[in-house]
């Protein structure tokens, strides 16, 4: 169904990330149907198929320690025509997982790329957070050296739209202080274990969600932060329009976001904004 003469085709597979039960028929018709699997670890995929029922498929292993020299012979064999179905341990490939290299030169060798959508820690978190999804940023793994972590830190609660970030549990309480003593009154959303049988949702300042971790002993597990948008804490149109604009964006976008934020007139705002910018 999925191989055949000429070149073949990867598909890229997101597979649950917590609850099996979590994969879509697509999914499990592409894994099925594929010559082979290219997996982060073959025990969690091998886990997956048992529970599925799915046997006797070839397992190769690509992560981030062979990435370069997996997606090479991933590509060979596609252009040799057979079909490849490209999962992580966990969620949607390449979004802080590996695949960006397989994915990147299948589509230079003119391999046709087809996504078979589904869970993705990301979504699932913003979808059930209450914060505001219009407009968001993916930060993945937030830095492990201080100095950039601050610096990551900063950037996400200033920012005027919603932040999302991954973070490990060792580093958790690390980060949630540092967090406390650089933002102390910043307000942050937390998923814990999303899909999983002790899933969790807090909310609070830094300090706040660090007491209610240790006294609950949720410091273990798997964590999505996210950070509301500095909107929210911002009442000056020169402060938002400033913020907007150092995060990069074109005067004109800028000045009508923040007409959409402040309720404050277009073009007053991009006259401000000239000014700012010393034009």
């Amino acid at each position: 169904m999925y191989s055949g003469k000429g070149v073949g085709r990867l598909y890229v597979v997101a597979t649950p990330i917590g609850n099996l039960k979590d994969i879509t028929l697509r999914a499990l018709e592409v894994l099925k149907g594929c010559d082979f699997i290219a997996c982060e670890d073959t025990r969690q995929t091998r886990k997956l198929l048992k529970h599925y029922g799915i046997e006797g498929k070839e397992l190769l292993s690509y992560h981030e320690h062979n990435e370069e020299q997996a997606a090479k012979e991933i590509v060979e064999r596609l252009k040799g025509g057979e079909s490849c179905a490209l999962v992580s341990d966990a969620g949607t490939p390449c979004i802080s997982d590996p695949g960006y290299r397989v994915v990147k030169l299948a589509r230079e060798e003119g391999i046709e790329v087809t996504p078979v959508p589904g869970p993705s820690a990301v979504t699932a978190a913003l979808s059930a957070s209450g914060l505001p999804t219009d407009r968001f940023l993916f930060v993945g793994f937030l830095p492990r050296k201080e100095g950039q972590l601050k610096e990551a830190l900063k950037e996400a609660v200033e920012l005027p739209y919603t932040v999302v970030a991954y973070e490990s549990p060792h580093r958790l309480e690390k980060t949630l202080t540092l967090l406390s003593e650089l933002y102390p009154d910043a307000t942050v959303a937390l998923f814990k274990e999303i899909t999983k049988v002790n899933e969790a949702f807090l909310k609070g300042t830094p300090e706040e969600l660090l007491k209610e971790l240790r006294e609950r002993g949720m410091v273990k597990g798997e964590f999505v932060l996210l950070f509301p948008p500095g909107r929210e804490r911002v009442e000056e149109p020169e402060e938002v329009l400033r913020k907007l604009l150092e995060s990069g964006m074109k005067l004109k976008e800028a000045a009508k976001e923040a007409a959409r934020i402040t309720g404050r007139p277009k073009g007053e705002l991009y006259k401000l904004g000239l000014k700012l910018l010393g034009k």
